[in-house]
């Protein structure tokens, strides 16, 4: 995933933007290559694909809450680890809406 996201403007932290996908931890369904649209904001629905900092590293990662309530990041490629958020300093940055590959497009709620 690239790092970079819109410059800090009062306009800008509202409106949706696009990030190109890098590298296979979320594949089959986020491959290398594919677009992602990401709307601003920090909800943090557990099965919901989010764009997160933790420790100061950006990732696209699926959150998810285990029954006992710990939080961690999943790719979902199964050759990457979870990233577990207990005790860490860490935010959502944006959700993904939608998924565009070679003009296919699928949208997440």
């Amino acid at each position: 995933m690239t790092d970079h996201t819109p410059a800090d403007t009062d306009c800008s932290r509202q409106e949706p933007y696009a990030l190109q996908v890098l590298g296979e931890e979320m594949a089959p369904e986020f491959p290398h290559g594919c677009i992602v649209i990401v709307a601003p904001g920090d909800r943090r629905d557990p099965g919901s694909y989010v764009f997160a900092q933790v420790a100061g590293v950006r990732w696209f990662r699926k959150y998810v809450r285990d029954p006992q309530g710990a939080e961690y990041l999943i790719a979902e490629h199964p050759d990457y680890p979870p990233i577990s958020l207990a005790g860490r300093d860490w935010d959502v940055l944006g959700v993904i809406v939608q998924r565009n590959i070679r003009r296919r497009i699928k949208h997440y709620p």
